[in-house]
């Protein structure tokens, strides 16, 4: 029996989900199947993709042999990756792998609104270390506060003895 990972269409009229399915290669696209791998959802954007790897790599293991589309979704997932033995590519962060290019993309719009975030939080620290100093010393730096807490001793030393 020659087994195939390849994409079982579920959903509705225009709706389309798929299930990434081990099934024997003789039965039909939407009937009888061994196990569920995944799902894949190409309706949002970025598309949604949940592959169990483990169970793709033991398939892939055992001799199944996957469509070409299931092997790009694989490929995105990281379990081509590591039945190839290359490098384990990274999976997306989430169970829910995304496409490469919206993974991408993602991660470029977030490290860049991280940065922006990062850049403003670093200038407002900076604007308020500056002023703090300039308003307790009357703007002549750190000296003065040095000496501020020796001025306070000696007026509670003062107070004490006297």
């Amino acid at each position: 029996m020659a087994v195939k990972l390849r994409l079982m269409r579920m959903g509705k009229k225009k709706q389309p989900t798929y299930r990434v399915v081990a099934a024997d290669s003789r039965s039909p696209r939407d009937g009888r199947f061994i196990e569920i791998v995944g799902v894949y959802d190409p309706r949002p954007d970025p598309s949604s993709i949940r592959i169990d790897n483990d169970k793709a790599v033991d398939w892939l293991r055992k001799g199944a042999q996957p469509t070409d589309s299931v092997r790009k979704l694989l490929e995105i997932s990281g379990a081509w990756g590591t039945f190839r033995g290359d490098a384990p590519s990274e999976p997306a962060t989430e169970p829910d792998s995304e496409p490469a290019k919206a993974t991408s993309k993602a991660a470029a719009s977030k490290s860049t609104a991280k940065k922006a975030t990062a850049k403003k939080a670093t200038a407002k620290k900076a604007t308020a270390t500056k002023s703090a100093p300039e308003a307790d010393a009357g703007g002549e730096g750190g000296e003065p506060e040095a000496e501020a807490p020796a001025d306070e001793a000696a007026d509670e030393s003062a107070e004490e003895g006297g």
